[in-house]
């Protein structure tokens, strides 16, 4: 048990839990996407760059869709180079071979494919089934691992746990989806809570569900959102599961587009600062992740909702 620096956790390890967790940064992508004002790339760089310098390993950089989809995110050819330099790891979503031709030109070597575990939001999101977005995403995966070894293939998988249209979703819908993403050569899926419904026992039945059915849970990632509360507690019973790859967003930023119920990421500083409190290295600076977060507030001109980002930057007022 180590003595508490100010303003952070003292360390009580709990056992069963992994000794490190990656964080799979996403508030320059997901986090921004819906920001209605457009965000400019310089500043959009320097908060990637800014990240960089929190120790974060894995930032996602951008999103190679189509402008009328995502006008946000149209500046994608003009920030990716200005990036490419960090020496961390940039991820991009590619929906499409013509998303992927975008990413590979540029030299991206991590890149995401955004499928669903049910009907409604394929067909909301994508204007596919599941089974036709799956097809769609087949090419795309393997083309992108045919440029090499180094190229790794994320695939998203979105309401895991509960869908605004359908309701609860059945684990067993989860699960073949997840095989069918591995199968076409994921390396790494994301178990998406869009809308934020997921509970602990939820979670750890999913993932137990996912190990019964030959998915190693080496090539799991969660990826919770905070609308009832619940995303630290869910990602708790995922590390408890064996989970080592969390996704959240600097200082809680995001949402989802295609989901009007869905509230924002699970905040990276509260993140961190259970992970901390539990002994668990992630080597992020908790203070310069901060710093970052109120930067990035002010440009968005609203303050953050992370409860860690306002009761740290409070302290240092």
């Amino acid at each position: 048990m180590s003595t508490p620096e100010l303003g952070l956790p003292m360390a009580v390890p709990a056992e069963g839990l992994p000794a490190r967790v990656r964080i799979h940064e996403v508030g320059a992508r997901d986090g921004l996407q819906n920001e209605k004002a457009t965000v400019p790339t310089a500043v959009k760089a320097e908060f990637v760059r800014r990240l960089a310098g929190t120790g974060l390993t894995t930032i996602e950089a951008t999103s190679f869709v189509h402008p009328k989809w995502v006008p946000q995110l149209a500046d994608a050819e003009d920030l990716y180079p200005r990036i490419s330099d960090l020496p961390v790891s940039l991820p991009v979503l590619v929906p499409n071979e013509r998303g992927l031709d975008r990413a590979l030109a540029l030299g991206a070597r991590r890149v995401a494919v955004f499928a669903s575990a049910t009907e409604s939001f394929a067909k909301a999101n994508l204007n596919r089934t599941v089974d036709e977005a799956l097809a769609m995403f087949e090419p795309v995966v393997t083309r992108a691992k045919a440029q090499g070894d180094d190229v790794h293939v994320r695939g998203y998988l979105s309401m895991c746990f509960g869908d605004p249209w359908e309701g609860p979703v059945p684990v067993a819908q989860v699960v073949r989806v997840c095989r069918a993403l591995l199968d076409m050569g994921c390396d790494e899926l994301s178990l998406g809570d869009t809308i934020g419904v997921a509970t602990p026992g939820h979670v750890t039945a999913l993932l137990a569900a996912l190990t019964e059915a030959g998915v190693p849970v080496s090539a799991l990632g969660v990826h919770f959102h905070d609308t009832y509360g619940q995303a630290l507690a869910n990602t708790l019973a995922a590390l408890q599961r064996g989970v080592t790859t969390v996704d959240a967003s600097a200082g809680g930023l995001g949402g989802c587009p295609y989901a009007k119920s869905a509230t924002g990421n699970l905040a990276t500083e509260d993140l961190v600062w259970m992970l901390r409190g539990l002994g668990i290295d992630t080597g992020v600076d908790l203070g310069r992740l901060v710093a970052t977060s109120v930067w990035m507030a002010a440009h968005l001109g609203r303050p953050s909702p992370s409860r860690t980002v306002r009761a740290l930057s409070h302290q240092e007022s």
